[in-house]
Order: C-alpha cells, then structure tokens, then sequence
C-alpha cells in the first residue's frame, strides 16, 4: 500500500507535463474502454430485439372452443421492410389477454399501429387500404421489435377470418420465429468483431499505458537506486497505470452511455434499437472495470521489470537486449494451422468447419494475429542492424541505427497499423462468405406482382424504376377443370411471357434465337419443363378489355434457348409471345408483372422501395429471396461496417498516441544531433524512415497472413468463392494510404528553434 500511495504521490507532484501525460493515457484508455463496451452491447442489443419480438407471437390451436377468440397473421413487405398486420376477432369465452403493448385487444373495426406506421399512414394514405377501420392508438415499445418496425393490430368480426382464423390462446413464444441475425450468422459476425476490435483494442490500450515509457523507467530506476525494492518498484509504476485504466474506464462507459443514448435515437442503416436495449449490462460494466486495469496492472508490472531489474543500465541508456525470439512461434503455429486448410483447398479436398476444425479456424486465426504483433519488434530489429551495416547514407544510418537501440518503441507507432490491415483483410473474407450464404445464387433478382392489382398507369411508372434491367408479363393458360381430369389440365395448360428479345436477354443469363414479333417456344437445356408438350398444341388465355375474351396461341416448333439462374420467373414459361400479339388495350387475366433488376442487397432494397412508393398495396413477390433475409443482410453488413469503423479509429487512435508520445520523448535526442550539425530537412526523413520501413515489412507480412487467414476461412465455410483474388487491389490501395499517412504522421515535433535546455541535464 505504502508503494502505491507513493505511485499516487509521484503522478500528482511531478510536475504539469506528468499530469497530462497521465490525462492523456485515461483519454486514450476511455476511447478503447467506450469501443469495448459498444461490442459487448451488440449481442445484447440484438436478444432484446428477439425477445420483443417472441413475446408478442400469437399462441394458437387449431381448434378450441365455438366462441373463441380468432387470429390471422399476415407478414408482406412495403418496400423493402417487412409490414407485419395480425388480425383479431374476440370472442365471448372471455380471452382477454392483450399482446405485449395494448392494453386490450381491438375491437372490430379498431386498428392499433406502431408509431412509425402511424406517421407512414399520413406520408402515404393509399396505405389505409390495408388496414380496414379506424385508428385507435399506437402500440408500445414493449410489443415492437424496433423503433422502426411497421406492425398493427386490427380488429374484425368472426365471420370474416373463420375460414382461416386459429384460436388464440395467449402470447409469447420462447424464440423468435425471425430472428434480428441467425445463430449461424451471429457466431461469424461474432468472430469478425473479435478480430476487427478486440485485438487492435488490446495493442491500443497497451500503447495507452505505456505513454512516457523512457522517462519514467529513468524515474523509477533513481527509485530503485535510492533502496525500493524491486516489487516495491513495479508497484509504484502500476500505481499510475492502474489509476489512469480506471478513469479511462469510468470516462468510457460515461462516453458509451452519451453514444446510446444518440445512436439509438437517430440510428444505424437497418439497425434502430430502444436506449434501454443499449443499457450497459452488469457484465459488461465488471469487464470494463476491472478487465482494463487488469491489463494496465500487468503491463505496468511488465514494462518496469527492467528499470526494478537492472537500474544502472536504465539510467545510463545502456543498449537494450535483442528481442525475444519467442513471439515467433505463436505466428509460426498460427501459420501452420491457417496453411493447412488452405492446402486441403488446393488439393481439391476443402475441410469442414464442423466439429474441431471450426476452434482451430479461430486459433489459427487469432495466432496469426498474436503472433504477428510479438514478431514485429524482432523483425525490425533484424532489419535495422542489417541494413545500418550496409548502407553508406547518414539519413538511413541513423534511423536505422535508432531502430537497432528502440525496436520496441517504433513497433508501438506502427503495430496498430498493421493489425487494422491484417483484420481489413479477415473482414474481407468474413463478408464474402456471409453473401454467398445470404444473398441469391444468381447476378438478376425478380420481383412479381399480380397484374390485377395495378393499374396501367402504375404498370408504366414500375417499368421505369431506376435499376430495373427488364420488364414482362407472364400469363398462365386457362383450362376447364370441370371438363378433364387433373392429369390432362396439367398437361394442356402453359404459361407464356409477353415480352421482346431485349426484354427477355435482360431477365435471364443468356439467350439465343430469339426473333421478334414471332410467337416462339422457351427451351432451357437444363431443364425439363414444357418437354412433354408437342408443337401445334393449343393454349387459350384470357383476357380482359378487348372484345376478344380470350387468345389461343399455339406451340411453335421455333426455339429460343436460354439459360436463366435457378430463382429466375422465366423458367416456368414455356413460351415468349411478343407484345404487339395481344389485341389493343387487352389485359392477360391470371397474369404477374414482372420486374428484374440486379440482385445486390443494396439495389434490391432500392427497387422495393420505390415500388412501394408507386403501388403501396400491391402484394411483392420476392423470388428465391424473402424480406426478412433482405433485412438480415442489411443488419449483419452495418454490424460489420460499425466494427470496420471501430477497428479503424482504434488503429488510427493508437498510431496518434504512438507517434506523438515518440515525438515527445525523443526531444532530447534530436536536439543534440541538431546541435551538432544535422538538417531539419535530414532529420524529418530520418523519423519518416524510421517508421515507414518496419511499417512497409509489417505491412507485407500482414497482407499475406491476412489472405491466409481469409482463405481458410472461406475454404472451411464451404462456399463457391475460396481465393478472394477480387479483394487484393482494395487491400494494395489500403496499404498505400496507411504508409502515406504514417509518412505524413511521423514527421518530428521539433520546429526550427534549438531549446538547449531539453539536453542540459544530459
């Protein structure tokens, strides 16, 4: 206790320069402590979504007694949101239990919406179609996922839903029948934060620890000398760093408690939580507070070893030994595991992530890491000692020669930097493997809508909705069931699409043989559709506003082969029919308009919206893709963007500290060659290659590490796409910028005035 009140004395009575070096480290650690913080929240964030969102689930029986209470569910989208409406038809056996967020249960013709819906009725009124009857109120945030969720409970009669309606029991499930992120998909965007923020987040609040690092081992040695003992001495330093992890601690979770409270009021894309959601749990609150000190204890402990050890060398700046070689041998482990999936890629036979493989994904992964920032400080020294014998130039001599004596203090500026490109890398992988689970197989996304629902003039303005490639109808055949067998009416009907070559180019993978104006027949090689049907067959459709009720098409023997992707409308059509056969002003009964556009995420989501905007009752069919999916995609993309931009801040933040802490320390040091005859312009180039050669290796190292780790990341996750070749341009681009900005960063401190008294006691 003695040595850490004396700890406490010392940073209070040093002077104005130790105190804000110690206000400094308690910012800096409060930067990393608010990041940590906003990671453990995540998951959290995400349950209290799905808890909400199983509790209000209606608890059903398919049957129950003749005066029960009824409810349907219907789940469609408005634009590219899921639009939830549950409707409730009370009975008199006396159910009146209320969902979570009413008060009762409506009445008929009563119609309670969420707060988001309710401003959406008054944005676009065409909406109120759906909803048949009168607001009543809104529902609570306790019944509501998110903020932003459009969700109602209307009331009706008995009569109108008895023919589908369920008994209503209660409400409340265990699990969410959508959840906000899937498990499978949560573990990997789990793995992803871990590797975009908890591993430069732990570099970073090491670096914030160790601020000042010279200058206070000379001060802990002279206490040394003076008779502390050697614990005594370690405590002393960890006296300081402990104090400054635990304001940081405290001034982050007051930082994180601020960013709730705005982010969860203004939001993310796809992401919108309640402050509570976001409150910080006991858990996370104990990580912060005594996980961070733990770690500024032990690297305080850790870092005065030497000054407690041997102060004398401490104290005349004698030259520090080589780094350990040990640290190798976590990257070389690492190295071998992540290396060795990607040969079972090579060699044609891809290992599972199922059972042990998948922990030895994440070691192997994690390894690499660890492993790359223990190797930095031995390379560098190796580096440093062999190009300084070599070289016959001052400028490079002397950054080299500082680099040989401080290896460890120039991998502090440059480590930060080079785990932000090893994780850039990862987070590469991680989100090519969660499209290809996600996302469609094919390039084209295809949205149908009956064309009953439109009118013509809504037909038009959906046909030119920016991003849509291709317009078509596509009409079924009209058979008389009465007079044929199910066997025959399946064999005598087909479904036709109405649209030009162009047209049908746009909405499949490729054609040809197309010919317009000509009535034609759609092969698809791959597959057995329409194979049983012979040439000259005969097909009626319907039709509505032309005097001719119906048009009868026959099965020509002219082909057009295609070849569309698996959730392609076209390959249920067996013929293409041009527009100018139907009759003027005629409308196909029976009949779907659909659109195509890119299957991106991103331009998905903008096309449903702006048919949203165009045709807001209309009912969208999303082929081989449903809106809940759609809005996974968008929730797991800004949980990954939301770490990118954390990984990058801590990187950024920690190469600041860094290289102003160095700037600082070595004052001394640049003066006294200033003073003996060296240039501003020589020493400016000798603190840029100080950093940017160790931080070029690193780099170089990290980019292939990295594509390792990814590629046995996606090698294991069992997806088409193995080797992100796509992705090394990106990451080439990014390794540019980080070495321009270290260039840029690492320029001296020192302007062109000599203080001598920086050296006087020297």
């Amino acid at each position: 206790m003695t040595e850490f009140l004396l700890g406490l004395r010392l940073l209070f009575g040093a002077g104005r320069g130790n105190r804000t070096r110690f206000f400094l480290m308690a910012v800096g650690g409060s930067i990393g402590v608010c990041c940590l913080a906003l990671v453990l929240t995540v998951p959290a964030i995400l349950h209290a979504h799905d808890g909400r969102a199983a509790a209000r689930q209606p608890v059903t029986a398919s049957k129950g007694p003749a005066d029960g209470t009824l409810v349907v569910q219907r789940s469609d989208a408005y634009g590219s949101r899921p639009f939830t409406r549950v409707f409730i038809a009370r009975g008199t056996d006396g159910t009146r239990s209320a969902p979570p967020g009413l008060t009762r249960l409506p009445g008929p013709g009563e119609v309670f919406v969420s707060p988001r819906l309710h401003d959406l009725l008054h944005a676009a009124p065409a909406v109120k179609g759906l909803l048949p009857g009168r607001e009543k109120g809104t529902i609570a945030g306790a019944g509501l996922a998110h903020p932003d969720e459009l969700y109602a409970y209307i009331g009706t009669t008995r009569a109108r839903i008895a023919h589908e309606g369920r008994t209503l029991k209660g409400f409340g499930y265990d699990y969410a029948p959508s959840p906000a992120v899937e498990p499978s998909t949560l573990t990997d965007v789990r793995f992803a934060l871990a590797t975009l923020v908890l591993l430069p987040l732990g570099i970073f609040l090491t670096v914030c620890a160790r601020l000042s690092a010279a200058s206070r081992m000379r001060r802990l040695a002279a206490l040394r000398l003076l008779g502390l003992s050697v614990k005594g001495t370690q405590r002393v330093n960890a006296a300081e760093t402990v104090m400054a992890a635990v304001l940081g601690a405290l001034l982050g979770l007051g930082e994180y408690w601020v960013l709730n409270q705005v982010m969860s009021r203004t939001g993310l894309p796809a992401l919108r939580w309640y402050p509570d959601d976001g409150a910080l749990s006991a858990t996370t609150v104990a990580v912060c507070l005594i996980g961070c000190p733990a770690l500024a204890w032990f690297v305080g402990r850790k870092s005065a070893r030497e000054a407690a050890t041997n102060p004398l060398a401490v104290r005349r700046t004698a030259l520090p030994r080589p780094p350990s070689k040990w640290g190798g041998l976590l990257l070389i482990a690492g190295m071998g595991i992540v290396s060795g999936f990607c040969v079972s890629g090579v060699l044609g036979h891809p290992a599972s992530s199922v059972g042990v493989n998948g922990l030895l994904v994440v070691g192997g992964v994690v390894l690499t890491g660890a492993g790359l920032v223990l190797t930095l400080p031995l390379i560098s020294y190796v580096l440093a000692r062999r190009v300084a014998a070599s070289t016959q130039s001052l400028t490079l001599n002397l950054a080299m020669r500082r680099n040989e004596a401080e290896p460890g203090s120039t991998m502090r500026v440059v480590t930060g930097l080079v785990l932000l490109v090893y994780a850039a890398s990862l987070a590469q992988g991680v989100l090519i493997q969660l499209e290809q689970v996600s996302r469609p197989d094919g390039p084209l996304q295809d949205y149908s809508l009956s064309l009953s629902a439109l009118t013509p003039g809504q037909q038009r303005e959906l046909g030119d909705v920016a991003g849509v490639r291709a317009h078509a109808i596509l009409m079924n055949s009209w058979v008389d069931l009465d007079s044929m067998s199910p066997k025959d009416a399946l064999a005598s009907s087909a479904t036709a699409l109405i649209a030009t070559c162009a047209q049908l180019d746009h909405m499949v993978e490729r054609s040809k043989g197309c010919v317009d104006g000509k009535v034609m027949r759609l092969v698809d090689p791959n597959s057995s559709l329409g194979s049983e049907l012979k040439p000259g067959a005969s097909f009626r459709f319907r039709l509505s506003g032309s005097k001719a009720g119906h048009l009868d098409i026959g099965l020509p023997t002219r082909q057009v082969v295609y070849s569309a992707s698996s959730v392609s409308t076209v390959g249920g059509a067996v013929l293409l029919v041009p527009p100018s056969a139907l009759p003027a002003h005629a409308r196909p009964r029976d009949a779907e308009f659909v659109l195509t556009s890119s299957s991106e995420p991103g331009q998905v989501r903008k096309v449903l919206d702006d048919i949203g905007a165009i045709a807001p009752i209309a009912e969208v069919e999303l082929v081989g893709l449903n809106v809940q999916g759609l809005e996974q995609i968008s929730v797991v993309e800004t949980l990954l963007g939301l770490g990118m931009i954390m990984g990058l801040v801590i990187g950024v933040a920690a190469f600041l500290v860094s290289v102003t802490d160095r700037a600082v320390e070595r004052r001394a040091q640049v003066t006294a060659v200033t003073l003996i005859g060296a240039r501003a312009r020589t020493m400016r180039a000798v603190q840029c290659l100080q950093v940017v050669l160790p931080l070029g290796l690193g780099l170089a190292l990290a980019v292939v590490t990295g594509k390792l780790a990814e590629s046995s990341y996606l090698i294991t996750g069992g997806g088409a796409i193995r080797w992100d070749v796509a992705g090394i341009p990106l990451l080439s681009v990014a390794v540019a910028g980080v070495v321009a900005a270290a260039a840029a960063g690492s320029l001296p401190l020192a302007g062109r005035r000599i203080d001598p008294e920086l050296i006087r006691r020297d």
